[in-house]
């Protein structure tokens, strides 16, 4: 379609084509957890293009198949989304949502590598009038002070002037099918008050429960980045508290449910603390806070717990193959689960795999097992050969470190099935097991 007509309706094809939202064609740059339900969400609405780097994600979404587990064939066969490879295919749509990763590097320093380049390469593509929407995390100034400049060298045009920027950010939970796309909030914030009108229509004819509107860009972003710093910091006090009790010899769990019991206590839990968001989005703020000369105490301490807690598992294991009079040289130890939570398939920041590495650093033998993710990933990203369930062999520890639907059917049954003669230590890290329920010959640790 040509680029000056594209707004012009068909009425040939009026019937078999439903109408721009808001008079704008969009288009989708990145088709993972938080494009993909995107444009799908759109799609069901109007066409919309969905572009993505990856040849193999595309064909498998052409097919109907979604490798994250979120969307159904059905749905997705039921969305009018072009799924395509070729940026020049951008063109034709002047309202493009990116949804890229923004990762941290080995020094947890942000990584803006992707954003920058889906910036560049929807710049080669913009036209005049054209509105490009952010959801990508990232620390407050970014769009403007990042992105905006690499847009405008790109495509020769003036932001502001010529084209228009927004910024969105994504509130997608991977694996929650309650709180969707469609039925969390949706911050909006603009460049100006034109654009921001258009970018809060555009969402509110989606997202069923409305929109907030920012009063800029700077306050969206700083409003997301601390939605997950606070949900870290909250986490890492829960973890400080599990490692200050276990030297008391108190059960964590049991606190937090004897607290829980007044009504403004906040209900969060010990864990490890991984994924894309929670263990990566606070690094983004304290380094743009570190790069205007203050040092964020707080919001660095909670991050060091969180990483460490690997460790303090991995001791208390080896502490407890002790007390138990277990030998901890040639141990078996059987994780169960790899993905950074529960009914995921993404490895990515995995702290499980931190874990496996601290086990196997006293000389013991780990295998690990997860069905939802690919053996190849797994092999990729962490060295880990994950194991099919029918082939562990017996272990003298069970790690239960992801909350899978099948693990917590599976519950003790399982434990017993997987240890040596249905005895042994199993650790309980998300909390998933009644110890009222407990095997004889079987000691549970929990965090």
């Amino acid at each position: 379609m040509n680029k000056a007509v594209k707004h012009i309706v068909d009425t040939t094809a009026a019937e078999t084509r439903s109408l721009p939202i808001a008079n704008r064609s969009i288009a989708v740059v990145g088709l993972g957890y938080v494009g993909l339900p995107v444009a799908v969400a759109f799609g069901e609405k109007t066409e919309v293009v969905g572009f993505d780097i990856k040849e193999q994600r595309v064909a498998e979404l052409k097919e109907g198949i979604d490798a994250t587990l979120e969307l159904s064939p059905f749905v997705l066969k039921n969305a009018d989304v072009e799924y395509v490879t070729d940026a020049t295919a951008l063109g034709v749509s002047d309202f493009i949502i990116i949804a890229v990763p923004t990762p941290i590097n080995a020094q947890n320093q942000p990584d803006l590598t992707p954003l920058l380049r889906a910036s560049h390469l929807v710049g080669r593509q913009l036209n005049k009038g054209d509105i490009v929407v952010y959801e990508s995390t990232v620390y407050p100034g970014a769009t403007e002070e990042d992105c905006i400049p690499v847009l405008e060298e790109a495509s020769g045009l003036r932001a502001g002037i010529d084209f228009f920027v927004g910024y969105s950010p994504e509130r997608i939970n991977p694996g929650d099918h309650e709180h969707t796309f469609k039925t969390i909030k949706k911050i909006v914030s603009a460049q100006n008050q034109e654009t921001l009108d258009i970018v809060a229509e555009v969402y509110e004819a989606v997202v069923e429960a409305g929109v907030h509107r920012a009063s800029s860009i700077k306050v969206a972003e700083a409003a997301k980045i601390i939605e997950n710093t606070q949900r870290d910091l909250n986490i890492a006090l829960m973890n400080e508290l599990a490692i200050i009790f276990d030297r008391m010899n108190i059960d964590t769990l049991e606190v937090l449910e004897a607290a829980g019991t007044k009504w403004n206590f906040l209900p969060f839990r010990p864990g490890l603390v991984g994924g894309h968001c929670i263990g990566v989005d606070p690094f983004y703020l304290t380094m743009k806070a570190e790069s205007l000369g203050y040092h964020p105490e707080v919001i660095l301490a909670g991050r060091r717990i969180n990483d460490t807690m690997g460790r303090f598992i991995a001791t208390s294991l080896v502490k407890n193959l002790i007390k138990q009079n277990m030998p901890v040289l040639g141990a078996r130890v059987t994780v169960l689960g790899l993905s950074f939570k529960e009914n995921v398939s993404d490895i990515r920041n995995s702290k499980v795999a931190n874990l496996v590495k601290e086990i196997e650093e006293f000389g013991i033998e780990v295998q690990v097992t997860d069905r939802l993710v690919e053996k190849g990933d797994a092999k990729r990203e962490y060295g880990i050969d994950l194991v099919d369930m029918a082939d562990l062999k017996p272990a003298d520890v069970v790690i239960f470190a992801v909350s899978h639907e099948e693990y917590v059917e599976g519950n003790w049954l399982l434990a017993q099935h997987l240890l040596k003669v249905g005895r042994g230590i199993v650790i309980d890290i998300k909390g998933m097991l009644e110890p009222a329920e407990k095997p004889e010959g079987v000691h549970l640790w929990r965090l």
